[in-house]
């Protein structure tokens, strides 16, 4: 049975994954939703104005109340910038699995920040929520998402061809992954 714990702060080393408040809008909005090389990759484009970024995230905000509602905002330590996001989410509770996905500014890329946000959730999921499987899907022209996914022990179950279509009226045919808990466990080091 899935133990649902709502949002809790996790950190790791450079990191703390916590609750995004509506304070933080204007950072989420500046940092990724606005910016097209992020968005491009998600069903929804790219936000055109600070009023949508709040409209989102007060929506998060509301859900927050709900234990089956698992959304972080990542932060890093340093400079106390919120820079992506990382959610749990599709949670079906016969199965005990769920689906992650993730979202890092541009300005963040390729500094390890996604293998480490990715690793934290994944180890909560499994060791304190009791996931199944964790899932994971990546527009195959967004190849450094599954070496993200494959770095946290993530295995490529296929390809599911025009799986979304995103904001541009572009069907996009996604790389899918997943995680067992078993394997999770029998690999954690």
């Amino acid at each position: 049975m899935i133990n649902y714990l709502g949002t809790p702060i996790l950190e790791t080393d450079r990191l703390i994954l916590r609750k995004i408040e509506l304070s933080d809008a204007l950072s989420v909005f500046d940092h990724w939703l606005c910016d097209d090389r992020v968005m491009d990759n998600l069903i929804k484009g790219a936000h055109k104005s600070v009023s949508e970024t709040i409209e989102r995230v007060t929506e998060i905000v509301s859900n927050y109340d709900s234990q089956e509602f698992c959304y972080w905002g990542i932060e890093l330590k340093t400079s106390g910038e919120l820079i992506g996001a990382i959610d749990l989410f599709n949670f079906d509770s016969i199965t005990e699995n769920c689906e992650v996905g993730y979202s890092i500014g541009y300005r963040w890329w390729n500094k390890g920040y996604g293998t480490e946000t990715l690793r934290a959730v994944i180890d909560f999921g499994f060791r304190h929520m009791n996931i199944h499987k964790i899932s994971a899907a990546h527009n195959i022209d967004n190849p450094a998402s599954g070496k993200i996914m494959s770095k946290v022990g993530m295995v490529q179950e296929g390809t599911i061809k025009h799986m979304i279509r995103n904001a541009k009226n572009h069907y996009k045919d996604c790389a899918v992954y997943g995680l067992l808990q078993e394997d999770y466990f029998e690999n954690v080091k």
